[in-house]
């Protein structure tokens, strides 16, 4: 069995993540707006710092609990997310904001509801 509380730990921050994620990207409505400013473009950076935390930390998540614990909740894509930590890292420069859009548009809430069950889920299990 693997460390519950780290594993709670790391969820948290990946829940939080998603959430900052969110509202920095409230006032994207297309790629374009990542471009077309200085704010965009600081959008687009504090995004795709929090996409690299999140990968991460997805990675870290794997480890601990030896590949048991993300092929329960099949509905997160959990090796683009981690994937996209590598592409974001090695290869900013060659960064499609259109990725990134449809990132936070489609799939960080996806995986903020994933991640508050995954967390109820641990919950119950510790009861």
């Amino acid at each position: 069995m693997y460390d519950q509380e780290l594993v709670r730990d790391v969820l948290q921050h990946i829940l939080e993540s998603t959430r900052v994620i969110a509202k920095r990207f409230a006032a994207i409505s297309s790629p374009e707006d990542f471009l077309s400013s200085d704010e965009g473009l600081e959008k687009l950076d504090a995004i795709c710092m929090q996409l690299i935390a999140i990968g991460e930390s997805v990675k870290q998540l794997d480890k601990i609990t030896g590949g048991t614990l993300l092929p329960r909740y099949p509905q997160v894509e959990w090796k683009e997310v981690m994937g996209m930590r590598d592409m974001l890292a090695h290869h900013y420069f060659q960064l499609d904001t259109e990725v990134v859009y449809s990132v936070c548009a489609y799939h960080i809430g996806v995986l903020e509801q994933t991640v508050e069950k995954m967390l109820a889920d641990l919950a119950q299990e510790s009861e």
